[in-house]
């Protein structure tokens, strides 16, 4: 269902490149010093890295952030702590090599991958089976989380997912990219991804892992590629298993999942977003039941500023992420969540508390 947004962007910055630009390179870094990092060992012997912020008994949240992003992304240290005030604590999945540490086989992450988020998910479901968990994904992470909800449809126990800027289209926000002033972005996130493989390439043969070493040597010279479309080709299909860059983009992209969803979930989408075109927005009868489509005339990627005084910002998805969350918490049936769940006595009573 399409809704109405109450999002205003700042006067003084009113276009979809200063919303973008300003959010990712004038916000100020925020530290949260009770963050815990917890090293989780994925099922095929590599790892990734989750970062907690709350305290126990809390509802949970699940954050994934975007390409080239990690917990330390001021979109994600700045949702934490306004969730914290909510009376939610949070964990963010950091892709495979963005931690901090590159991981330990030549996988990476893509926008189709959604094999560590279902792992993090199985792995929170059976430490805390009665905890009220939902999902929420920035851009690339936004897409991982349409498609992972669209292929597990009534499997989850969720109580809502929230993904905003979503590339919902792969090769049409691919082909925007390579337009216009929308090329600085894609420069400086090929600079980072460019420098992500060779990162991960020192890291493997100082590990001695010979073969998984060889496969990054196989992607041969990466300096020359300027466009997502090359990348992706050279690179994701690569390493991942996809037959080239048509058949990555058409089983990635998350628009043709969001009618298989059957979790409550919000897309928050720009007009005025530099990294897609408007064609990449759904038609209402695209939709689940489930899901509520929140279109917004500007905000740029991931940026959504608003504010009445110049350099005072007001991130307004920290008021509406949380908003929506609290909603759905309180609307969710404890009966419906904890049939997904082990039906422990303590469980249900848990969830009628968080239902007031």
């Amino acid at each position: 269902m399409l809704i109405q947004t109450t999002f205003k962007p700042a006067w003084w910055l009113n276009n979809g490149h200063l919303q973008t630009m300003y959010s990712a390179l004038l916000r100020k870094k925020l530290s949260l010093p009770e963050l815990k990092r917890e090293r989780l060992i994925t099922p095929d012997k590599d790892f990734i890295d989750v970062d907690w912020y709350g305290e126990s008994g809390q509802p949970l949240i699940i954050l994934l952030h975007g390409l080239t992003g990690s917990s330390q992304s001021g979109y994600i240290t700045g949702l934490q702590l306004k969730l914290l005030e909510q009376g939610f604590r949070s964990i963010t999945l950091n892709f495979r090599g963005c931690s901090g540490e590159s991981n330990h086989l030549a996988k990476c992450y893509h926008s189709g991958d959604t094999e560590d988020i279902h792992f993090l998910y199985q792995t929170l479901r059976e430490r805390e089976p009665d905890t009220p968990i939902a999902a929420v994904g920035f851009s690339l992470g936004g897409n991982v989380l349409l498609k992972w909800l669209g292929e597990q449809g009534s499997k989850l126990a969720l109580f809502a997912a929230i993904a905003v800027s979503v590339p919902l289209v792969l090769n049409t926000c691919a082909s925007k990219l390579d337009a216009g002033f929308s090329r600085l972005y894609r420069d400086n996130l090929l600079r980072e991804l460019k420098r992500y493989i060779q990162l991960k390439l020192h890291h493997l043969e100082k590990l001695d892992n010979v073969h998984e070493a060889e496969k990054i040597r196989q992607l041969g010279d990466l300096s020359k590629i300027n466009s997502f479309w090359q990348y992706d080709d050279r690179v994701v299909a690569k390493l991942h298993g996809f037959k080239n860059v048509h058949d990555y983009y058409q089983r990635s992209s998350s628009r043709q999942f969001l009618k298989s969803i059957a979790v409550p979930t919000l897309v928050i989408q720009a007009r005025d977003d530099p990294f897609m075109t408007q064609d990449v927005l759904p038609d209402p009868d695209e939709l689940s039941a489930c899901v509520d489509l929140e279109i917004t005339s500007g905000g740029g990627h991931v940026g959504f500023v608003a504010g009445q005084i110049p350099f005072k910002p007001h991130y307004w998805l920290e008021q509406r992420i949380p908003e929506f969350l609290k909603q759905q918490v309180n609307l969710a049936s404890p009966e419906s969540i904890s049939s997904k769940l082990y039906k422990k006595p303590e469980a249900l009573n848990k969830l009628k508390h968080y239902g007031k």
